[in-house]
């Protein structure tokens, strides 16, 4: 089914240049995870964020979904959310995953970075056990596991604040909503062969993310022809919130058009 998807603003306005849709991770609220990458990038940037089914801003799903039909209505929204003007997108984990459909298929996009992700995340068996899980127990099972995992060692102390509303949000997450969102996960089957990308694709991972390490970035970024993956020093699973700032410049860096500036 399609589902309901909620979007955003976290900076800029229709005025800006150029459209940026940002994306989340699987248990996170888009604007926690992006709103201070975001403002690093107003001016340049209207960055407009969308929210998983039963996460942060969208109502929760009534039925299955998939990665590719979530492409599909990020997709069409950004067509009318750029109203003619040039449009990137860029996503986290679950999220990431999206820019890799966008490299295939744009539809509005001229570029897409994925960060913290890759075609396919984790294995399907893993991926179907955490659904039973969070539909018995809730995603507040979650939320211990989620912070060893979410975070480079430390951030938690220096960043108290990011990480306890972050670790919220994925507490009052739908629990149905997230057991849908991982069996999307376990039914990404990725094409093996080494593809063109209609629009240009970055790949950033982060150098110590446990959930998708840079090595498992970098065969990512290789199954695209002429795709590098890049690497942000400190950060774990998820760079926009971790590191706003080397974010940002990456951003900046890769899709700032040069005609809309």
């Amino acid at each position: 089914m399609t589902p309901e998807l909620t979007f955003s603003r976290l900076a800029g306005g229709t005025r800006s240049a150029q459209l940026l849709v940002v994306g989340p991770s699987l248990g996170t609220a888009v604007t926690g995870l992006w709103g201070e990458c975001a403002a690093l990038l107003d001016g340049r940037f209207e960055v407009v964020g969308w929210d998983l089914p039963g996460h942060g801003n969208s109502p929760a799903a009534t039925g299955p979904f998939t990665v590719p039909t979530l492409a599909a209505v990020v997709r069409d929204r950004a067509v009318a959310l750029a109203a003619g003007r040039p449009a990137a997108y860029a996503g986290v984990s679950l999220g990431g995953t999206l820019a890799f459909e966008f490299a295939d298929d744009p539809g509005p996009f001229t570029a897409a970075v994925s960060i913290a992700s890759a075609p396919r995340l984790g294995e399907p068996r893993a991926w179907r056990e955490r659904a039973a899980l969070v539909r018995r127990a809730g995603t507040p099972v979650m939320v211990t596991s989620s912070a060893e995992r979410w975070f480079a060692p430390g951030f938690t102390d220096r960043s108290p604040a990011v990480a306890s509303a972050l670790l919220t949000a994925l507490s009052k997450t739908d629990r149905r909503s997230y057991a849908w969102a991982c069996e999307a996960l376990a039914d990404l089957d990725p094409s093996n062969a080494v593809r063109p990308t209609a629009v240009p694709l970055l790949v950033v991972a982060g150098a110590q993310d446990v959930v998708v390490p840079p090595e498992v970035a970098e065969v990512g970024a290789r199954s695209y022809a002429g795709v590098s993956c890049r690497v942000l020093p400190g950060c774990g699973h998820l760079p926009p919130a971790e590191d706003p700032a080397a974010t940002a410049a990456i951003l900046d860096g890769a899709l700032i058009d040069e005609d809309a500036a």
